[in-house]
């Protein structure tokens, strides 16, 4: 069996104002105050273009030192490529 509770709830327990409660509420302002604030929509829209740009700069020098590597089998690629658009347009 479970013993009986022999000590009061304390008065501020009892009327809805707990200290610890308080004081946890308190640590998650403090921590929210304190974060990392979001970044304003300007500033990361420029870094996630700059970040595509350098993306598609990567992507372009790939490209183009695999078409000067190999010039004979990119061409065959795009012609390839052109084929199949062209019959999916003539649909």
């Amino acid at each position: 069996m479970a013993e009986p509770r022999t000590s009061a709830l304390p008065e501020d327990i009892i009327n809805g104002a707990s200290t610890e409660g308080l004081r946890l509420e308190h640590a998650a302002d403090a921590i929210i105050a304190g974060g990392p604030q979001p970044r304003p929509i300007h500033v990361a829209v420029r870094e996630d273009a700059e970040e595509a740009r350098a993306w598609a700069d990567r992507r372009f020098r790939r490209t183009r030192d695999a078409i000067r590597d190999e010039p004979v089998r990119a061409s065959l690629y795009a012609l390839g490529i052109g084929v199949i658009i062209g019959l999916l347009a003539a649909r």
